[in-house]
Formats: C-alpha cells, structure tokens, sequence
C-alpha cells in the first residue's frame, strides 16, 4: 500500500516559491514602483504546463508563434499568460486571431469569454462580444451566467444606442442584475426598507443613467419603474412625470439618453432544412451544448443549423462523409432509426480529422444523445466522461463518438458498448440499420430573430383603428353626436 503526502509536499512548494531557493528565473509583473518579482524554476514551469510556456518561450525569444495546430483552448489559455506578463503585442495578435479563425468557438464559449475579456480588459473581444449582443441580447440576458456578469460589462451594452431590446425589459434585466449582487435584499419588495432601496441605487448607480425612461410606455412604467421611485434621482423623476403627462409634447432630458435606433423591419423566413428533426429539437440540442438549466426559446434560439450531409441527398457511403465533413467544427450529427421513433445523434465541437488516421481527439464538450419523439417520451443526453477517448478518427467508419456511437457501414449505426460517455443512449447494443442521417454545422444567429415579431402588422392595424377613434369621438363630441359604433364591437376586437 502507497502513502501519499500531497498537503505537505504542496505546501513544501509554496514555501519554495515565497523564498526562491535556488531559482535560476525572475519573473518581474506590473511598472515601475509596483513591479513585483518572482523567484521560480524553469524545471517546474515546464514540468506543470510544458505546452504553453513553449509557446510563450517562442514568443518572447523569436518572436514567433505558430497556432495552426493548437487547441483553441489552449489559444485562449495563452491569452490569458500574456495577459499576466503584460504582452501587449501578443495579447492583441491573439485576440484578431481568435475573432478571425475561431469566431465559432467564441460563440459557443460566450459567456465564458465574454465576462473574461472584461475582467482583463482585452477591449478587441469586448467589441466583438458587444457588436454581437447589440444584435441578439438575449444571448446574455437569458444565459445562466448574466448575474455574474462584470459591471464594466452590462454598462458597455446598455450605453449602446443600437442595442435591439426594448427599454422597459433593459429595465428589468437591469434591476435583476442589480438585486442578484446582493444578497440581504428581501425577496420580497414590500419587505424593503429605505436602506434597502439605498443599496440598489449604490449598486446600479453607473447603469441607471443610461436607460432610455422616455421609451418605456406608460403600462410598463406603472407596473415596472414606478416600484423603485425610489432608486431615481428626483429631477429624473420630475422630467419622467412631466413626459408622462404630454407624451406628445417635445421633451427633452439633460438626465435620460437618447432613444435607441430600434430596427423594426420584419427579417425573411429562412424555412428549416433538417427532415429529421424539428426545431425545438433543435433548440432542445444547442441548450444541453450550451450546458442550459432553461432551454431557449424556439424563437430565441441563438444558433443556426447549417446542412453539411443528408445520406438520402448526398449518400450513405463513409467517403461521402469524410469528404464533405473533415476538419469541420461545432458539428451535430443526427439519425432516423429504421421502423423506430428513434432519432439518435451527438455533438462534436472539434470535428474529425482524416490527418488523425486511427487515433481518439480529446474534448471536454462533445456529447450523444437520443431526443424524445412519437412514442419516446424522455430525452436521453450523455456527456463525455473520458475525455480522451470522446471523438474517433478513421475513414473506415463515419462518424464516430468512439464506442459509444459511430456509423460502421453505409446505412447503419452501432452503440456498441458503454465506454467515453456517461450513459447508453439506447436500451440495448449493437447494429440498427437507418432511414438517413444528416450533419450538421452549428454556426452563430446575429439575425434579431426577437424584432422579427410576427404580429408587427397586426399591431399597426389596431394603432391606426385607435386613432381613427379618438378622432371620431373628438368629433362626435364637439358636433354633440353619438358615437356611430358599438364599443363592444371593439372590446371584443382587441381581447382577441
């Protein structure tokens, strides 16, 4: 039996690190007056992560750094030492790089990435992030992690004339984001105090200026503002009464921002493509990538589906799918069992490699999964737990999720045994032949699919119809007529 003494050794190696016995590198961090050194051992940064520091290495010897083989990861991981070594020239390099060669991977790390690049002012992904979010806000409204966000963040997309969300729902994720940072506050508003309400306005006092009140209708304003009168400085709260009494008088605030250039054009239906699968299986899939507690919104989802392969079209031969899909990336992969309600299929964010002849790749992120249909009342998603071993290279098969899933001849499919993933994604193992199966290149959805509302015409039609009769009542009134109209008839037109 083998002892094992991890705490002491550790604690042996700080302590080596605080004093710098025999170290034979200094590494100096920060300016002038704050620059603070740190006595280390080569032998032990090579030892504890090789890869980078060779790449760092390169860096600062020659000058010279090649990325073309390197892990998207790891890319980032090298951002961030840069960004501890204050590279500057690097740190920027590597920010073009990862905007122009792996925009994909950034989407599908968004919040990650996004709140890192505030947290160490990389300023070129900020922009990148924000031109994004300005588009579809929801993408970090809605995620898991927008109470986390930085607060340098959340004033940098609401400052944004251009950012395609209406006032009164910045409003409330505002407020949200606000009451998440502390936790005494109750969570029930009529249980506030003064000082409660005190402490949100410390809080949100660089976000509360860029909030454009006089875009907020007067129901939204009753029903979700005026809670927190409190929270406003009275002059803003003067001139938003003042507003509210002439809304069609013109106004203007040296407190409350412009208004935002709201885009209101109806964007064309770009149908669906898949004839497997459904959108909101669709949606279901990019929500268990994206590690969702909530699933989006059919008409939220964030990403597209790009067709790569559908066997019926282009052929179920595996050279067909080698040639259409090698080295593609952020892949879905989707199977119509045979005389089944089965649809089974998997994620792969680093694509197969025909350069990997008969060798695993390694991902944190891949996942198979089995989606409910007809009969099937349960989805079955299963996450990699070997990481290793999650993605299989070899022209022989097609696509290949090791043995836990892979396409072993032309129309057929084989779960052979549990071995990379957490769980089986079938009752039983083995060969099942295939009605088709399609692939799958899940790329980012800037298109503001929440501004495409599909009731736009039907509202303009009810706007004018309350026009056309508040004029006629004007009129009636002053002429000292009926009003020549049911008003039930209208009642029943607008609750409809």
């Amino acid at each position: 039996m083998s002892l094992y003494f991890f705490e002491n050794l550790s604690s042996d190696f700080i302590k080596l690190l605080e004093n710098g016995d025999e170290h034979n590198v200094i590494i100096e961090v920060g300016e002038s007056t704050l620059m603070q050194p740190f006595k280390v051992h080569s032998t032990v940064l090579c030892y504890r992560c090789p890869y980078l520091y060779e790449i760092d290495y390169q860096y600062i010897y020659g000058a010279l750094i090649n990325l073309e083989k390197v892990e998207k990861s790891i890319i980032f991981d090298l951002l961030m030492t840069a960004n501890q070594f204050q590279l500057e020239e690097l740190m920027t390099r590597l920010q073009i790089f990862l905007i122009e060669n792996q925009s994909s991977w950034l989407k599908l790390n968004f919040s990650k990435i996004y709140n890192s690049s505030f947290r160490t002012h990389f300023k070129t992904l900020q922009n990148y992030y924000n031109d994004i979010i300005a588009k579809h806000p929801y993408l970090i409204f809605e995620s898991n992690d927008f109470h986390t966000l930085p607060e340098a963040a959340l004033v940098s997309i609401i400052q944004r004339d251009d950012l395609q969300l209406e006032e009164s729902k910045v409003w409330n994720y505002v407020i949200q984001w606000g009451i998440s940072q502390n936790k005494t506050l109750p969570p029930n508003l009529n249980d506030w105090t003064e000082k409660d309400f005190q402490i949100l306005k410390n809080i949100l006092q660089h976000c509360l200026p860029y909030i454009r009140y006089f875009q907020i209708s007067s129901e939204s304003f009753v029903e979700k503002v005026f809670p927190y009168q409190q929270i406003l400085d009275k002059k803003l709260w003067d001139d938003i009464l003042k507003y509210s009494m002439a809304p069609n008088k013109s106004f203007a605030s040296k407190i409350s921002p412009p208004p935002r250039k709201i885009i209101a054009t109806q964007l064309p239906n770009r149908g669906y493509i898949s004839s497997i699968i459904t959108k909101e299986q669709a949606t279901e899939i990019v929500s268990w990538i994206d590690r969702k507690k909530v699933a989006y919104e059919v008409n939220n989802n964030p990403y597209e589906l790009n067709l790569i392969l559908r066997g019926s079209r282009d052929g179920f031969e595996k050279k067909v799918f080698w040639n259409l899909c090698d080295q593609k990336i952020n892949v879905v992969v989707v199977a119509k069992v045979k005389d089944t309600d089965e649809i089974i299929g998997g994620y792969n964010p680093i694509g197969w490699n025909s350069d990997f002849y008969n060798r695993p790749s390694e991902t944190n992120d891949s996942l198979i999964f089995s989606l409910k249909n007809g009969n099937i009342s349960n989805s079955i998603f299963s996450r990699v737990k070997v990481p290793s071993k999650a993605i299989y290279n070899n022209p022989v098969y097609g696509p290949s999720f090791y043995n836990d899933l892979f396409m072993n001849r032309s129309q057929e499919f084989c779960v052979y045994r549990i071995e990379s993933y957490e769980k089986l994604i079938r009752e039983s193992t083995g060969s099942f032949s295939i009605d088709d199966y399609e692939v799958f290149q899940i790329k980012s959805n800037l298109y503001c699919k929440q501004m495409a509302n599909n009731n736009i015409f039907l509202k303009a039609i009810l706007l004018l119809l309350s026009l056309y009769l508040y004029r006629e009542l004007q009129r009636c009134v002053v002429l000292n007529r009926e009003l020549p109209l049911d008003l039930r008839q209208i009642n029943t037109l607008f609750d409809r």
